[in-house]
């Protein structure tokens, strides 16, 4: 009975938010957006009680717990609304749509355009919904404005990146005229925006009640904001201890200071860079039998897109459609926006030094998100509910728990390479610190731009655009150091009982997709 019910839920899933769909490789979504008008979000709230309702009863199972936890999350979120509160929300699902497809080729070319000419065609309706939908007494200013910094790149989006990804001079015309309207529908909305931004009135702290609900309920943790602030702290403490011990002074910020001033001369060097760093990292994983390797992986090194760059200070990471036999990813590298100034452009390089290009590398290709991306994906016998819900602290936990693996192996191979690893686990424990405060009304968005800055290697422009993000998108930032702290617990219990090795270990546990925590570890030691 579950495993039915458990299709028939994921089929609903996907009718009602078929740009997700899309993004893991359902054909039959190619085509739309979906309905983004307050009926369908209210529609979709009532319809994800009646799923949870029914669900419940059900025995037990890994499968059927991890559509619960999705559940509990989804209506949890009712009290904040993010269609009301956050332009976000929109504009992601457009431009990740129409680009998406062209990164993973699923169809031929005109099939492709086919497709994206008519999700162009419904860009103006989902903006419209937008309009009407954002609640100025919900909304914060700074969520706002930092949605209009993106919405303004929608018109040189998609009329101008966009059809270059065409290749046949006619379908990159039929792609342009079909662009116009979606461009003027871009304009309309940043105008509108600009407006919002005046106009709105809400707050973006979310609260601790509701943060914490997410870590218990969603997250599977165990625990409250409270005690994941806590734990930043601690792991701050420890690893600012290290810091000082590797770097020989109590002041390490001025020992990264100087790394950093050993960093790619140009935006373009700092992707060769990466690009090279991320080949030998995969030689890493097979000269120490880490983990198994799918067959066809390959990871791109490419600059993020422009759309993204507004939003998105540091790299990040596209995996290929898990429902698909592609296992082509795609790592972006951090490029400024378009008119970005030299100095913007200077402190994004230092951010970038080589002293942290390695363990950055690490973390989004081998054996981080690229590697866990890819074998998720090979997994044929999986539920594909475990290719479709992911959550942050199993995927951004294990890129993190990898960085960490392949110092151990001797990876990095300078004291400035050790240096800038641990310093990136430090940015993840102040990250706990600071998305706790923030949401928790312990600290504001100056306030935390200054911890960052004087509590880990950020430049100030790059600290602004992280504090942005956490303001926008509570609960995800903690996601890093919390995860891959779980799973060291888990590789402790699974190596303890002598279950298999830790190449075994890590197929095993990263193979079950991106769990919530506990049901990871209940893959992992054969409890499911």
């Amino acid at each position: 009975m579950t495993t039915d019910t458990l299709t028939a839920y994921l089929s609903w899933y996907f009718e009602q938010h078929p740009a997700h769909a899309a993004q893991v490789g359902s054909l039959a979504h190619y085509s739309t957006f979906g309905d983004f008008s307050a009926a369908a979000f209210e529609r979709r709230a009532r319809e994800n009680a009646a799923w949870r309702a029914e669900l419940e009863p059900e025995p037990a199972s890994v499968d059927r717990d991890l559509v619960l936890s999705v559940l509990r999350g989804e209506l949890a979120m009712e009290a904040w609304p993010a269609w009301r509160r956050d332009p976000h929300e929109y504009t992601a699902s457009v431009f990740f749509g129409l680009l998406l497809p062209f990164l993973h080729r699923l169809l031929p070319e005109e099939g492709l355009v086919e497709a994206t000419t008519a999700k162009l065609a419904e860009v103006p309706s989902v903006l419209a919904a937008a309009e009407r939908n954002l609640d100025p007494a919900l909304a914060s200013p700074l969520v706002v404005r930092r949605a209009l910094a993106q919405a303004r790149t929608g018109r040189s989006f998609v009329l101008d990146a966009l059809p270059l990804e065409v290749s046949a001079p006619e379908l990159r015309a039929r792609l342009v005229d079909a662009a116009v309207p979606a461009a003027e529908a871009f304009d309309r909305f940043a105008a509108f925006l600009d407006d919002l931004a005046l106009r709105a009135t809400g707050d973006w702290r979310m609260g601790e009640k509701l943060y914490s609900a997410l870590l218990q309920d969603k997250e599977m943790l165990g625990y409250g904001s409270p005690e994941l602030h806590q734990r930043g702290q601690d792991a701050y403490a420890a690893l600012e201890a290290e810091m000082v011990e590797l770097a020989g002074t109590p002041d390490w910020r001025s020992v990264m200071s100087a790394l950093q001033d050993d960093h790619p001369p140009t935006l373009e060097a700092m992707r060769a860079e990466y690009e090279a760093e991320t080949r030998r990292a995969r030689t890493a994983l097979v000269e120490h039998q880490l983990v198994t390797l799918p067959e066809g992986e390959e990871c791109r090194v490419v600059p993020s897109p422009q759309f993204h760059r507004a939003v998105m200070a540091v790299a990040s990471y596209v995996g290929p459609p898990p429902m698909t036999a592609g296992r082509v990813g795609h790592f972006f590298v951090p490029f400024t926006a378009d008119g970005a100034s030299d100095l913007d452009i200077t402190q994004r390089l230092r951010t970038n030094a080589r002293s942290q290009l390695p363990t950055i590398s690490v973390h989004e290709a081998y054996p981080g998100h690229h590697w866990h991306a890819s074998w998720v994906a090979a997994q044929g016998d999986a539920h594909p509910l475990r290719w479709v819900f992911r959550t942050p602290y199993f995927s951004e936990g294990w890129a993190l728990y990898a960085e960490k693996l392949l110092r151990s192996v001797g990876h990095y191979t300078t004291p400035g390479a050790v240096l800038g690893h641990v310093e990136a686990r430090l940015f993840r424990a102040a990250r706990m610190v600071v998305d706790t405060a923030l949401h928790c009304g312990d600290m504001t968005p100056d306030e935390a731009e200054s911890f960052m800055v004087a509590r880990t290697a950020l430049t100030p422009g790059t600290a602004a655009g992280e504090v942005s993000r956490y303001c926008a998108r509570p609960t995800q930032a903690p996601a890093y150091l919390t995860g891959a702290l779980e799973i060291d617990l888990i590789r402790e219990e699974y190596l303890g009982r002598g279950l298999g090795s830790l190449r075994d270990f890590h197929d095993r546990i990263a193979g079950s997709g991106a769990l919530p925590l506990g049901l990871a570890r209940r893959v992992a030691l054969g409890e499911e």
